[in-house]
């Protein structure tokens, strides 16, 4: 007996049976039972989720003569045998455009579409398959047929890349209803092997069927195909084993084997491990995908610690485990390294793709850990406290900053290489300072300055930076001493537009309009150099660095970088 592919045997026979498809089987169904089915359709998706087959749907309905008052084929009248299983059929045709693609071709079809159908009732389908490899002439032979078709003719353009004909024949979309078709879910394509193993009379472990439904990546007639390799392998039982052998799936300890070298830093292992990959016959490329999923994976469990992943208990339970040993910023670094890999294209153009991925997975285990900077500042408070013991708290960058021994108290200005050095506020050169005396520390105008800076209402454009920088100060005579300011901004600030700005931004969060004095240092340039974006840099960090004393000695001793 031949053997028919379960692909091919279990195609749908009406619009019901079409999986995922409902926007699209839907209104082709009520269109045929209304009589408003229209005479040409793009039909536009990836392979496999049920392009052709609806078309060949459409075209049973529209011959059926027990077609149901609903639109739907009776599926087992001669008409329809016919036409669901490719036989030749004198009303509908199917072509390959890859290999039909031609002006001759076009003008061919569109001479045989000139033809009544056989039979009164009837319509002549013709089913376009691969529709974006027709070249532009032969679009422009189909163009006034499209425009302009005989009766009960109906055009159906199957493709799996729409944009190409809206490169070569615009035209032609105006003249068709498009449809898109999704992919199919992974329950979805579960559901419907299960009901194929039901009428083949075999049963077969869910797992199994997950594994082939995510390796068919959103096509059934894919996920059909693979089921059948399965079986062939197995004589017609189904289990895990045999789907990893059909697919060349690595066992999913190996990835929890490199987790484990990763977190520990174990960077000796790495070769040993891929030695094992390749012993055993895997594909390495294979394992390059599967470790995508892997990280994938655990960013989503850290990021959503109660997604429903959709893995096996065991397997969901050890990534669980091993998610916690990295930060997410962390597996973002290493998910875009990794996909770095595939995007430049080594991975494929490599003769031996074993040393692409030994580099990969060594520049994976030499990145750095990323600490934000509420945790550093964290662990920074948690080792100044006084009478708490080295390393308490557990957390691993809280021991690092606590091992080494505390140094003396020192000032905490930025190093000399980035900032002047500090300097008394000199005395004007236009007209004397009066004497200030300084508002106790959360005074009023320290208050109203920060609340000003931190609303952002009025503040000058392109002196944020500095303005949080300087050094704010109420003087007995209640004026606004503006001190430290840095040279590059100091010309700006002299402006009286700009000291106007200050005054009414100040006044919503003071209550009175206050005065301003600018203290320019001595031998201050009467004109500011151009502000360069490594100075506005260098007065941010100064102004980090005010903020939180702690921040400059933990970046000197622990030789931390700063990232924007």
């Amino acid at each position: 007996m031949t053997h028919i592919a379960l692909a091919t045997k279990y195609r749908p026979r009406s619009f019901a049976d079409v999986a995922t498809q409902k926007h699209v089987s839907d209104t082709l169904r009520s269109a045929v039972a209304g009589g408003r089915v229209g005479h040409a359709y793009l039909f536009c998706g990836p392979r496999g989720v049920g392009k052709t087959t609806l078309a060949r749907v459409l075209a049973m309905a529209l011959n059926c003569p027990d077609r149901t008052a609903e639109g739907e084929p009776c599926g087992h009248c001669e008409s329809c045998g016919r036409i669901w299983g490719g036989h030749t059929a004198l009303d509908v045709v199917e072509i390959d455009a890859a290999s039909n693609r031609g002006v001759d071709d076009a003008r061919d079809l569109r001479e045989r579409a000139m033809y009544a159908p056989s039979g009164e009732g009837r319509h002549k389908v013709y089913i376009v398959d691969e529709a974006h490899m027709l070249t532009r002439e032969a679009w422009n032979a189909l163009l006034k047929i499209l425009e302009e078709p005989p009766p009960r003719v109906i055009f159906v353009f199957a493709t799996t890349e729409p944009q190409k004909i809206q490169q070569s024949a615009a035209p032609i979309l105006s003249r068709c209803q498009r449809f898109d078709f999704r992919r199919i879910g992974v329950a979805d394509i579960v559901e419907r092997l299960t009901a194929v193993l039901a009428g083949e009379g075999v049963q077969a472990p869910e797992d199994a069927l997950r594994i082939v439904a995510r390796k068919a990546d959103g096509g059934m007639r894919d996920a059909l195909s693979l089921l059948d390799q399965v079986m062939s392998l197995t004589g017609g039982e189904v289990d895990i084993d045999a789907v990893r052998r059909v697919l060349g799936l690595v066992e999913e300890e190996r990835y929890i084997e490199l987790l484990d070298i990763l977190r520990d830093g174990q960077r000796g292992e790495i070769f040993p491990l891929v030695d094992r990959l390749v012993d055993e016959g895997y594909d390495l490329v294979e394992f390059y995908h599967g470790l995508l999923d892997v990280l994938r994976i655990l960013l989503r469990i850290r990021l959503s610690p109660d997604a429903d992943v959709d893995l096996k208990e065991g397997l969901r339970a050890d990534l669980r485990e091993r998610a916690a040993a990295f930060a997410p910023t962390d597996l973002v670094r290493m998910l875009a390294s990794a996909a770095d890999l595939e995007s430049q294209g080594s991975l494929r153009r490599s003769p031996n793709p074993r040393l692409p991925i030994e580099m990969l997975l060594l520049r994976l285990s030499f990145l750095d850990r990323t600490v934000s900077f509420e945790e550093l500042m964290t662990a920074l408070g948690g080792a100044a406290a006084p009478g708490s013991p080295a390393g308490s708290g557990g957390g691993s960058l809280e021991a690092s900053v606590a091992g080494p021994a505390p140094a003396q108290p020192r000032a905490t200005t930025p190093r000399a290489a980035t900032k002047p050095a500090a300097k008394k506020p000199a005395e004007p050169e236009t007209k004397p300072t009066p004497e200030i005396n300084p508002a106790p520390a959360g005074g009023a105008a320290e208050t109203a300055w920060r609340s000003w800076l931190e609303a952002g209402t009025g503040v000058p454009r392109g002196l944020g930076s500095f303005l949080r920088s300087a050094t704010v100060s109420e003087g007995a005579d209640g004026r606004f001493h503006i001190s430290d300011v840095a040279v590059p901004a100091l010309d700006r600030l002299l402006e009286p537009a700009v000291q106007q700005a200050i005054r009414d931004g100040l006044a919503a969060h003071l209550g009175r309009v206050p005065e301003l004095v600018v203290d320019t240092p001595s031998g201050a340039p009467a004109k500011a150099a151009r502000v360069t974006e490594a100075e506005v840099r260098d007065h941010a960090l100064r102004a980090l660095y005010r903020r939180e004393p702690r921040l400059q000695q933990a970046v000197e001793e622990l030789d931390l970088e700063l990232m924007e």
